[in-house]
Parts: structure tokens; sequence; C-alpha cells
């Protein structure tokens, strides 16, 4: 199994200064690991309400953004402007889409990694973080959280724990990748 990050390594940012703690954290880094979580929806045309969680990772420690909390929303929608870094992530369309639409965030400088992936070993379809995670990492990204319910507060550990390694699992994979000379450092 992906190990990923511990409870100790993730930090939840729910007000002004838990906010302030992430950006001058994340601020300065060149490249994150980036998903959102939202709650799933059950009934047939039930409309999203948008991302209830945002994450970030580093290599060694993840931020989870939860969109109930303006001051952890004004935090994120600063790094993921920001174009000085390079937010990897699968399957972000979908994710820039809701961000844009139902939170007012302009992402800059993604790379979808489901894409990067497809294209690096000539796979028609495009490749999720799980089977990404096998090919790259030769581990398993377990997935048991995928459909728990976002929109519930608090999260419980297990929740956490699957959100942050879901962006951190990027960031490993993007590391493993520059590492073999798959991608270029300052692509």
């Amino acid at each position: 199994m992906y190990t990923g990050l511990d409870l100790l390594d993730i930090k939840i940012i729910e007000n002004e200064q838990d906010a302030a703690e992430a950006l001058k954290a994340l601020e300065n880094e060149v490249c994150l690991g980036f998903d959102t979580e939202s709650k799933p929806i059950f009934r047939k045309g039930e409309v999203s309400p948008g991302p209830s969680l945002i994450q970030l990772a580093t290599q060694s420690k993840a931020y989870l953004f939860p969109t109930r909390f303006p001051a952890a929303v004004n935090a994120v929608r600063a790094l993921l402007s920001n174009s000085n870094i390079k937010k990897f992530g699968f399957g972000l369309k979908g994710d820039n889409k809701e961000l844009r639409n139902k939170l007012d965030i302009e992402i800059n400088n993604t790379e979808d990694l489901s894409v990067t992936l497809k294209n690096l070993v000539d796979e028609k379809n495009s490749i999720g973080a799980r089977a990404a995670v096998a090919m790259v990492l030769n581990t398993r990204l377990g997935k048991g959280a995928q459909k728990s319910n976002w929109g519930a507060y608090p999260l419980k550990n297990h929740q956490v724990l699957y959100a942050a390694n879901d962006a951190h699992c990027a960031i490993c994979i993007v590391a493993e990748l520059r590492a073999k000379g798959l991608i270029v450092k300052n692509d």
C-alpha cells in the first residue's frame, strides 16, 4: 500500500492564522501536488455544490483547505492562481472548471498527470491516480474514502489521510518521473 503522509504531516486550514501559515509555507514552492474532493452526487439531476475540500502537497507535508472556511478559500485562491507554482494532479479539467464556476478561483500553471502519463506510455485512455501510483511508484493507492461525504465536517482521520495522499502521490510521481528523466525539471 502507498504509505504517503502521516496525520502529523497534514495541516487543515480553518482560520486566518492557519491560512497565513499555509501561504508562508507554500508561496515559494516550485511545484505542488493538487486535488479536490466534492460531496458525491447520488440522485439523478442533482447538481454538485462544488469542491468541499482543496488539497495541496509538497513531498513532506499536505495542506487541506475546506471550502467552508473563507480564510482557507482565500489562501488557496492565492496559491492556485500563482503562476510561479506548477500544480500537478489527476483529472484537473473537471477540478479547474468547478473551482472557477463555484469558487471564482482561476488556476494557473497546472499539469494533468493523467494526460502526461497517457502520452508517456502511448496509452489510448488517460491514466488515473491509482493506476499511476501502481505504474510509477510500484505500490497500491487505496481509494476507500473516495465516495465519503466531503461536505460533512469535521473530517474523519481516514478522510484526511485519503485527501492528503491523493495530492501527495501526484508530487511523488512527478519526483520519480523527473529522477528517471521522463519529464523535464523546469517543465
